[in-house]
């Protein structure tokens, strides 16, 4: 028989275990500074937990209604901090200033950095990598294998064009892609290949280097090719109308997440790409 204080005691252990119970049951708050990482985390059913993410979290296009961050370099520790996130991710793409790292690393906050390499091995290897963090593995399985699906939809050509990616921010900021960027990687999924070569990251556009290029086809952004007033608007910009690209009016736009996320729909910005350069 329990006497009065064995049953008091009884109830305090069950008092705290309870307690405990539900702190654990309790949905993590998550705070995503890479639009990547949110994608995935929406794509394992975790996206009502997300209570802040950063301005390249586009899709699912849902994600519009969570208190946005800002945009890596611009992001500020205190925005954050006022979200009262349990967890807050980020890849080692998200350039996130390390001033901002060393704030949230100090607030008590948890912060997690996942590698992210830009290829299909990469891509795959980061949604297991969440989707084990977060304990939805099966979740993280199910988009893998419709990302490898959608890869092995891809019929690479025959003869394989040169494709520029010009990042664009008006006529008076215009980039090329070199080798080893997102879009170097993308081109060679498609069995397609960078205009230019030599150089790694972005190198500004000139016409000289147009022309030795000679892209068959042009790769913007949308965002991209509206601050230049669109496909009129590029092909006024010296060096353009005389490329090959130029000549045919071959000009591809595409969402900016969408083409360099490499992510879950991998697969799909390739196959997508694929048919509009043909």
């Amino acid at each position: 028989m329990l006497t009065k204080n064995s049953f008091k005691i009884v109830l305090t252990f069950f008092a705290i275990f309870l307690a405990a119970s539900t702190k654990a049951s309790k949905p993590l708050r998550i705070v995503s500074a890479n639009g990547t990482l949110s994608e995935i985390i929406s794509g394992l059913g975790l996206e009502k937990q997300l209570v802040g993410v950063d301005i390249t979290s586009t899709y699912p296009a849902s994600l519009d209604k969570v208190p946005k961050i800002g945009h890596n370099r611009s992001i500020a520790a205190e925005g954050i901090i006022a979200l009262n996130p349990d967890v807050i991710v980020y890849t080692d793409q998200s350039m996130l200033s390390p001033s901002l790292i060393k704030q949230l690393n100090s607030s008590g906050k948890k912060v997690v950095e996942f590698k992210h390499e830009y290829s299909k091995e990469g891509a795959i290897k980061l949604i297991r990598e969440v989707g084990a963090y977060f304990n939805a593995k099966p979740q993280a399985e199910k988009m893998v294998k419709s990302l490898e699906a959608d890869l092995a939809k891809i019929t690479k050509p025959a003869s394989p064009k040169k494709l520029l990616f010009i990042y664009a921010r008006g006529t008076g900021t215009l980039m090329v892609s070199g080798t080893g960027t997102s879009l170097d990687r993308l081109f060679s999924l498609t069995g397609n290949k960078n205009a230019v070569q030599g150089f790694t990251e972005f190198k500004p556009l000139t016409a000289e280097s147009l022309l030795a290029a000679n892209p068959d086809v042009l790769v913007l952004f949308s965002s991209g090719l509206d601050s230049v007033e669109g496909a009129d608007g590029l092909l006024k910009v010296p060096g353009i109308a005389n490329t090959n690209a130029g000549r045919n009016r071959k000009i591809v736009a595409m969402d900016g997440q969408f083409l360099t996320g490499f992510g879950p729909r991998l697969g799909k910005a390739a196959i997508e790409l694929a048919q509009k350069i043909k």
